[in-house]
């Protein structure tokens, strides 16, 4: 058993010398100004839509099959050079996940050297996912090039090559803009890619059927198409909803009464509703895209094909007039709540109901288990606060000054919270997803509002720190 784990140990080692010759970006040698952080965030936006603009070269006239969460959650654009978007970096993070939590590898992630390790591994691994994903989208029949998806085929490589380089142009604009812009690149993205569906989805102009477009944006339907028919707001006033409850949420939070010294100055210890933010819904619905792709892959595989086809079932967003595999595409399928009101409980209604339910339940459980995994590596632990606390001075008021009591509060409520939290993103993004269908996701509503949010107070924070020192000029004066 210690040469197993000798061996494993062994291999993180060599996957971590091996990273140090991957290209990266390197730190800034001093701090980046606002404006040089704003433009290099721009930048990325930019070059992000561009790439997903620029379609594969080498693709047969078939039609592409789209599945919606994909797109928002991995902001991808499929038949694009970003068809997988930042799947292969969201999937390298929930495979080293599940390998920690199962203690297959065994990393201090409290420990500046550990979390440096768990990045270049996760780096790597992300590399290797680009191009492995690449090869899955052309070789499971979800992109058909010229010549068929036989692997024998030198065109299905070609486009499976353009895949994985899209994947890794968005894996070092991430890198950029974490080091050099504000915010994190995979959410820019996500946040990107939700907006301009959304916004294309309500005000798209009407254009030639031949294009395959003939009635136009809702706002367009409802007052030239079909005037008065408003269940076609029904997504938007969800928008609203989540965009309201999102918002309200974030402001929440659990005061910790916190002292510095023995006398000293009381104050106060956030801990916010949403402690978990938005990650354990990014990671659950990257796991389900996953099983989605791996389940048409296995197809024709008598038994593994069908336990991935179920597991592909059990973990899709349903629709309406679509309930079959990849059914939470946006064309052809209407929301469950839509159904419901103008079909009432018809069999289509019934089953769709069931598996929204079964849905439901498997994203809760799994964002439990996603949040937790998020604030152990987060440094976002009991354990990890209570350290930070107490090296800053820090205790609780009428008790002496020790790590193992302010872990015994903070266990009150870090873990409670992280659960909650948990269960709050997903049932928000699970209902989102349900309501939702047919204009844009649930989740990438949710994810879209936390991210901007998130966006705005690192704004916020960075021109108050540019103020600090001219305010205290002023006050000297």
């Amino acid at each position: 058993m210690r040469k197993k784990s000798g061996d494993v140990l062994g291999i993180i080692d060599f996957l971590v010398s091996i990273s140090q010759y991957l290209p990266e970006i390197k730190k800034p040698e001093k701090e980046v100004p606002f404006k040089q952080r704003m433009l290099w965030t721009i930048v990325a936006v930019l070059i992000f839509f561009i790439l997903g603009q620029i379609m594969l070269v080498g693709l047969s006239d078939q039609t592409i099959q789209q599945f919606g969460f994909a797109s928002t959650i991995l902001a991808s654009e499929i038949g694009t050079l970003i068809t997988a978007g930042i799947g292969p970096i969201v999937t390298a993070s929930i495979f080293l996940q599940l390998f920690l939590g199962a203690q297959l590898i065994k990393i201090d992630l409290h420990s500046p050297e550990g979390r440096v390790k768990f990045q270049s591994l996760q780096k790597i691994l992300a590399v290797v996912l680009c191009f492995i994903q690449g090869l899955i989208y052309v070789a499971s029949g979800m992109l058909m090039p010229i010549g068929g998806n036989a692997l024998t085929n030198p065109m299905l490589w070609f486009v499976s090559l353009q895949i994985a380089m899209g994947s890794l142009i968005l894996l070092y604009l991430d890198e950029i803009v974490s080091k050099y812009g504000l915010g994190s690149g995979i959410s820019l993205f996500i946040a990107a890619g939700v907006s301009g569906q959304l916004f294309w989805q309500i005000f798209q102009p009407p254009i030639s059927s031949i294009l395959g477009i003939s009635q136009g944006g809702i706002l367009w339907q409802f007052l030239f198409v079909t005037p008065g028919d408003w269940l076609l707001l029904l997504p938007i006033l969800g928008v609203i909803g989540i965009f309201l409850v999102v918002v309200f949420a974030e402001g929440m939070h659990v005061n910790i009464p916190i002292s510095f010294g023995q006398s000293g100055m009381g104050g106060r210890y956030p801990v916010k509703f949403l402690y978990v933010s938005n990650m354990p819904v990014i990671l659950a619905m990257a796991l389900f895209m996953n099983f989605q792709l791996w389940a048409m892959l296995t197809k024709g595989i008598p038994i593994l094909g069908k336990i991935l086809d179920v597991f592909a079932w059990a973990t899709m967003s349903p629709s309406i007039g679509n309930n079959t595999l990849f059914s939470s595409v946006k064309t052809g399928g209407g929301s469950l709540i839509e159904g419901i009101l103008v079909q009432g409980l018809t069999d289509l209604t019934i089953n769709a109901i069931i598996q929204a339910t079964v849905f439901m339940a498997i994203l809760i459980l799994v964002c439990i288990v996603f949040g937790w995994f998020w604030v152990q590596m987060g440094n976002q632990s009991t354990e990890a606060v209570a350290a930070q606390l107490e090296r800053s001075g820090m205790q609780i008021p009428g008790f002496r000054r020790d790590k193992r009591v302010i872990e015994k509060v903070l266990d009150r409520y870090i873990p409670p919270i992280t659960i909650l939290g948990s269960i709050f993103v997903a049932l928000l993004a699970g209902f989102g997803d349900i309501i939702l269908s047919g204009i844009a996701s649930g989740t990438g509503i949710l994810l879209t509002v936390g991210i901007i949010y998130r966006l705005y107070e690192e704004i916020a924070k960075s021109q108050a720190e540019k103020l600090a020192p001219l305010l205290s000029k002023m006050g000297g004066k």
